[in-house]
Formats: C-alpha cells, sequence, structure tokens
C-alpha cells in the first residue's frame, strides 16, 4: 500500500500525460491544407529555416531546428530578442521563417514581424491564439491551439510547449518523406555514437582488429589447439588445400571431443570441427553480423571472400563499438 502522498503524485502524472495527450489528439482534425501549403513552401524554397520564438517556445524551436537538420531540412535557430539585436543577419533572402508562439502577441514579436515583412520572407507561424497578431503576418498558420495548460495554474508552459514541439516533429517528417531521406543520408549526419555506427558500421571495418586463426584440415589436434589460444578468439577456421574454409573449431567442439572421445592421439581437424560454419561477408552491415549472431544463438562469425576465410568477427568486437 502506497502512501496517500505517493498516490496522490501518481494520479496527478497520470492527468499531466492524459491532458497534453488529450490536447495533442484534439489537433488531429485541425491538420489540412494550410499545414500541407506550408510545407510545399519549403520545399520549393531554395533557402533554409529559420526557427525563431521566446521564452520556453524558444527552446521548442531550438529542438526542432535540431530535428529539421538531422533529417535533411538545413535550419538554424533565431531568438525573436536576438534577432532585434544583429541576429537578423541570419536570414537570406530565400529563408522560410518559423516562428513558434502561445499568444502571437508579445511586444518582441509586434517589433519583430513587420522588420520580417519587410524583408519578404515567407512566414509559418505555429501558434495557440490563431487570431492573433503573428497569426496575423503570417503566411502560414498552424494551430497550436490549447484550452489550458497541464499546469494546475493555467501558468507555466506544459501542454502548449507539448503541441508545438509534436507538430514541429510532424513537419520534419513530411519533409522526410517528401525528399525520400533514407536511412544512408541519415547516417551522414549521424556519425558519431552507436546510432551512427549502427547505420553505417560495416563488418569489414572491424574484422581486422582481430588476428585470423586457422589451420589446414589435415592439422593435428596440438597445432588446432596451439592456433586457437595464439588468436584468442576461441576458434580456428579449417581450410582445405586450396584455402577453402571446410569448416570451424570452437572451444565447444574441444570440450565434445574430449567428452565423447576416449583416445585423442591422431585426431585431425577434419575429425573435430564443425562442417557449414556460419559466415558473413566483409561488405555486410555490422548490425547484420549482430543479428545473425543473435538469431543463431553463437558470438562468432567468419568472415569469407571467394568462399575463403579473411577474418573473424565476433560478439565483443560489436559490444566495443557500442552496438549492443
Amino acid at each position: 500500500m502506497g502512501t496517500k502522498i505517493e498516490k496522490k503524485t501518481i494520479e496527478i502524472a497520470k492527468k499531466v500525460l492524459s491532458d497534453e495527450s488529450e490536447a495533442i489528439k484534439s489537433l488531429i482534425n485541425t491538420i489540412g491544407i494550410e499545414f500541407s501549403s506550408a510545407i510545399d513552401s519549403i520545399l520549393t524554397s531554395k533557402g533554409k529555416v529559420v526557427l525563431s520564438g521566446i521564452g520556453k517556445s524558444a527552446i521548442i524551436a531550438q529542438k526542432i531546428s535540431a530535428t529539421f537538420n538531422s533529417t535533411g531540412q538545413k535550419a538554424v535557430f533565431m531568438h525573436a530578442t536576438d534577432a532585434l539585436h544583429g541576429d537578423l543577419g541570419i536570414i537570406d533572402s530565400e529563408d522560410t521563417i518559423i516562428i513558434i508562439s502561445k499568444s502571437g502577441n508579445t511586444p518582441e514579436l509586434k517589433v519583430l514581424l513587420p522588420l520580417l515583412k519587410r524583408m519578404g520572407n515567407k512566414i509559418i507561424s505555429i501558434v495557440s491564439d490563431t487570431s492573433s497578431f503573428l497569426a496575423q503576418q503570417s503566411d502560414f498558420v498552424i494551430s497550436a491551439h490549447v484550452e489550458t495548460e497541464a499546469c494546475p495554474l493555467n501558468l507555466a508552459p506544459t501542454t502548449s510547449t507539448t503541441v508545438a514541439l509534436v507538430l514541429g516533429d510532424a513537419m520534419a517528417i513530411c519533409l522526410l518523406q517528401a525528399r525520400e531521406f533514407s536511412k544512408t543520408d541519415f547516417a551522414v549526419f549521424h556519425p558519431g555514437g552507436s546510432l551512427g555506427k549502427r547505420l553505417y558500421l560495416k563488418v569489414s571495418d572491424i574484422f581486422p582488429q582481430n588476428a585470423l586463426p586457422v589451420v589446414n584440415i589435415s592439422a593435428g589436434l596440438r597445432e588446432v589447439i596451439l592456433e586457437m589460444s595464439s588468436k584468442r578468439l576461441g576458434a580456428t577456421a579449417v581450410v582445405d588445400e586450396s584455402g577453402i574454409l571446410k569448416g570451424i573449431v570452437t572451444d565447444g567442439d574441444l570440450r565434445r571431443m574430449l567428452n565423447n572421445t576416449q583416445d585423442i592421439n591422431g585426431l585431425s581437424a577434419a575429425q573435430i570441427m564443425t562442417r557449414e560454419p556460419k559466415v558473413i561477408q566483409q561488405d555486410e552491415y555490422a548490425t547484420a553480423a549482430l543479428q545473425k549472431m543473435q538469431e543463431l544463438n553463437i558470438t562468432q562469425l567468419i568472415v569469407v571472400e571467394e568462399k575463403k576465410p579473411v577474418g573473424f568477427v565476433h560478439l565483443h568486437d560489436l559490444l566495443k563499438e557500442g552496438l549492443i
């Protein structure tokens, strides 16, 4: 049993989530030709998108700007106050301006908007009050109307900023799909971290880190064990006289051999190995190697080129690269 305070906290948190989700749902029916026209205007523009706002709306504008940049739409953030003190220089003649505001009637916007209109840039507003000064000065008005904030005082920007953020995400995804932005494109803008590595890291980038353990199919047990030990991968590839891959000997194969064989003298790699080992091509993505290991419940794959082993990729390698 939770305390009364704990129950009250849970109740409040659930109400906030419910209120904000309902506000988002209520906007679905408002998405129409105005939204579509705003997207078309951005797509046909030769310039970038400049996002602006004041207070909490400025923070949302920054986030949307970052999302645009990461999904193929060039964008910059310009604080509405700083714009009046020199940052208007960010704007080029072909740029589209997106301004986020709840009221649309702040003093800074009333000074800024006539300047933007004079410059001739297209203005898109994401605004709660669609009859506001901002809406009247905009070429395209995207309604971000909310009845009340999640704040019980109806003061702190909560629901209004959530709604604006979601609308920005909707714009970003519309632009992304219109431009047929691909995973490869995404990787170009996200080279760092595990996300980027998942999109561009290939097996060929990993396996050269490991020495290649390999023995001939006729190699004796001693040679097999020494090769496995020296290369420290717990396995060795087994090849024929032409270097073609014929099998693999793993630690598990050695344990099974010892359990099932009384006389180990004279055993060769051919008698110990697992035939038809699991392989991967070096030009495949590292994520494909990870998926294959997980599906087969194994810890390593032999990297092959024209049926010949060129290396190993181990689960530890993928862990080290942050893919797991």
